[in-house]
């Protein structure tokens, strides 16, 4: 089949995506809502175990400080995050390594955070074991690891689709084909068997639903998350254990909309939970009763509660800040109960804070105090911030001594991205040493940011020379899913675009320093 190292896919590259639960400044926002105690203040050492094209990673070490360590097994991968390490000035420590070597490594010092997303349902049991080794000897007291994965129940019913697909991909098809023909004939493959009267697909109406979804995604995603030798999707019990043996204990989801009962359960199912004692078997009931199929989940060594008055005043000392312009944010969310209404009497008001004096970020404090929440208890208000974060509406933000400290090696890797947007669109994120982390910015707002550092100011202006920009690369805008191909409809476009962008988001990226 297609090229791979220790079964894993390295003919194709992933994606370069962005995570924000990978960010040392978010897992602490976790730690706080989960109300453990914060690790003891000291020179962050940060290790990403499988970074994939080392976006994230690199985001993270040039905007939140520390010493940042990463290992993937693909050596085109570990190239682009040294690129991009070079470029911001970090001194990131990239290596194209095994996690068998890291562990042969008598230079590993002991760090504060250690993550892997995707990673542990696509490794073999060896490369598992090895994981957790790495985590029992390298990771401090105190220190946390944040590990996503697939799981069941929710993964159960289309485990033999996935079966179906990878079989073909090593079996069927033409040798000597590569592995992007193999993932689109594998798919069409899936297809004939769904069409011709299959049972499996009768019995499981979402299997079809899935595939469906498939054929539409990125095949470079899907190589890498389906097509590896391993793949287990596994039940949150059995991970529990691997890490115990790791010394670490499971603390709290990485996904804060998880922390608020209501939004998950019915009544019934909110009773049950609080009447389960074990965390393993709550754990393990949750994922019953929302049918999980991806997890995110923070484990601690030597996990220490923390005094509830404690976990307050840490929460009215932290800062947000707003990603979304004010009236573009819902307030109506989709939660696994259903639709549900925020009340709006409390949001509004703390989105209209978050907004004020053109979105400098607040502290919970602040928010509290502004006339229409001054009435409002102060739990309500945290529970609010809570969720708009866990919508990716707001964000929490570092303290004043990390965004100086992160300032440069933002304004450097930002500087590299979006000289790279001016070819092509593949990195839609860029570095904030406010948030310690990244933002997304798509690339046709990147080619603005650049037009808007030569001094254009006016949607005209950005228009004009994003369409410069594409236009001399043969590459057209796209509406409503058509691809424009006059001059004149691409700038109205681009400046319809631009006229949107000037009207808030400017203002929101430049409270993140981002402009």
């Amino acid at each position: 089949m297609a090229s791979k190292i220790e079964g894993y896919v390295t003919e194709i590259g992933y994606t370069h995506g962005y995570y924000r639960e990978l960010s040392p400044r978010f897992l602490d926002f976790c730690r706080l809502s989960g109300g453990w105690a914060p690790h003891p203040r000291r020179p962050l050492r940060y290790l990403e175990l499988g970074f994939g094209q080392g976006l994230s990673l690199n985001i993270h070490a040039a905007a939140c400080p520390g010493e940042y360590w990463g290992a993937d097994i693909n050596p085109a991968h570990a190239a682009e995050a040294q690129e991009l390490a070079v470029a911001a000035g970090t001194g990131a420590r990239i290596f194209d390594q095994s996690f068998s070597d890291l562990c042969e490594r008598d230079d590993l010092p002991e760090f504060d955070i250690i993550t892997l997303h995707g990673i542990w349902s696509w490794v073999s049991d060896e490369a598992r074991g090895q994981i957790v080794d790495l985590v029992r000897r390298n990771l401090a007291v105190g220190g946390a690891v944040y590990v996503s994965y697939n799981c069941t129940p929710g993964w159960s019913p289309n485990m033999p689709l996935r079966h179906l697909l990878a079989t073909y991909a090593e079996l069927g098809g033409v040798q000597g084909d590569g592995l992007a023909q193999k993932i689109g004939d594998a798919l069409g493959f899936a297809r004939k068997v769904a069409d011709a009267g299959s049972r499996y697909f009768m019995a499981v109406p979402q299997a079809r639903e899935r595939l469906t979804a498939l054929e539409g995604q990125n095949r470079n995603y899907l190589a890498h998350e389906y097509f590896n030798d391993h793949w287990e999707p596994m039940a949150f019990a059995e991970l529990a254990a691997a890490f115990r043996v790791g010394k670490v204990d499971f603390a709290i989801s990485a996904n804060p909309l998880d922390h608020i009962g209501v939004l998950n359960f019915t009544p019934e199912g909110q009773a049950l939970m609080a009447a389960t004692a074990h965390p393993v078997l709550r754990e393990t009931v949750r994922d019953f009763l929302v049918n999980q199929q991806f997890r995110k989940d923070v484990f601690i060594k030597g996990q220490r509660p923390a005094p509830p008055h404690d976990i307050l005043q840490k929460f009215k000392r932290q800062g947000f800040a707003l990603l979304t312009p004010a009236s573009n944010v819902p307030l109506t969310l989709v939660a696994v109960t259903g639709e549900v209404a925020l009340q709006e009497v409390i949001y509004r008001p703390v989105l209209d804070a978050l907004a004020a004096d053109r979105y400098r970020p607040k502290t919970c404090s602040e928010i509290c105090e502004t006339p229409a929440l001054v009435e409002t208890p102060v739990p309500q208000v945290i529970q609010a911030l809570v969720v708009l974060t866990g919508m990716g509406h707001v964000a929490p933000v570092q303290d004043e001594a990390d965004i100086a400290a992160g300032r440069t090696g933002c304004v450097a890797l930002n500087d590299h991205l979006l000289r790279r947007a001016l070819n092509g669109g593949d990195i839609g994120h860029l570095a904030s040493p406010v948030l310690g982390g990244g933002i997304g910015v798509g690339r046709i707002e990147q080619i603005f940011l650049s037009a808007r550092r030569q001094g254009l100011t006016s949607s005209e202006d950005l228009a004009r020379f994003a369409w410069d920009v594409l236009s001399t690369r043969g590459q057209l805008m796209m509406r409503d899913g058509e691809t424009l191909q006059s001059a004149d409809q691409n700038l109205a476009e681009l400046q319809r675009q631009a006229a949107e962008i000037l009207q808030d988001r400017w203002d929101i990226l430049a409270a993140l320093e981002v402009v």
